[in-house]
């Protein structure tokens, strides 16, 4: 993937189409785009909203998260609490991430992600495997196989068996 070397105040000044993350000065490319991608968002966006009121949660699509002081990631996904302070570009970490795997992922790459998250904070970090029907949590470090995503404060269980079935849905 490309790279263009840029300030950090440049980054947050600009639109970037598809939006890219801030890697220590670098831009990089996000693989998004792919069917299976739009609807693994819009299945945990949906499922969220159903639920809104119950968990005073709400899932964010594509937004900017300062990590570190030299890095600016966009999850997938991030969940946060419906009472908040605004920030634009967040500072504060998000109750949860979700990031949803594509074709041309690489796990090597995906782990800095994955740790940076960690780094700052995010309690809960997980991954959709769209295409193999699986999923992660990758909370304590590890890629560990779940069944179902949970989250402890507040209590909330998002079952993963409707998604599947969705996408499996979109292919037949």
């Amino acid at each position: 993937m490309a790279t263009t070397q840029v300030s950090l105040d440049e980054y947050l000044r600009t639109d970037y189409e598809p939006d890219c993350d801030y890697v220590d000065g670098e831009l990089e490319e996000r693989n998004v785009g792919e069917t299976e991608h739009s609807a693994v968002q819009a299945f945990f966006i949906k499922w969220l909203a159903t639920h809104e009121e119950q968990w005073k949660l709400e899932a964010y699509p594509e937004i900017r998260m300062r990590v570190s002081p030299t890095r600016v990631r966009i999850a997938d996904l991030a969940i946060l609490p419906l009472q908040r302070n605004y920030e634009a570009v967040l500072t504060r970490p998000p109750v949860a991430v979700i990031e949803v795997l594509s074709p041309e992922d690489r796990v090597s790459r995906y782990q800095q992600r994955l740790d940076d998250y960690r780094a700052m904070g995010i309690a809960n970090v997980w991954v959709i495997d769209p295409m193999r029907r699986k999923a992660f949590d990758c909370s304590q470090g590890g890629w560990q196989p779940v069944e179902k995503l949970l989250i402890t404060n507040p209590p909330v269980e998002i079952p993963l068996n409707p998604l599947w079935k969705k996408l499996e849905e979109l292919h037949s």
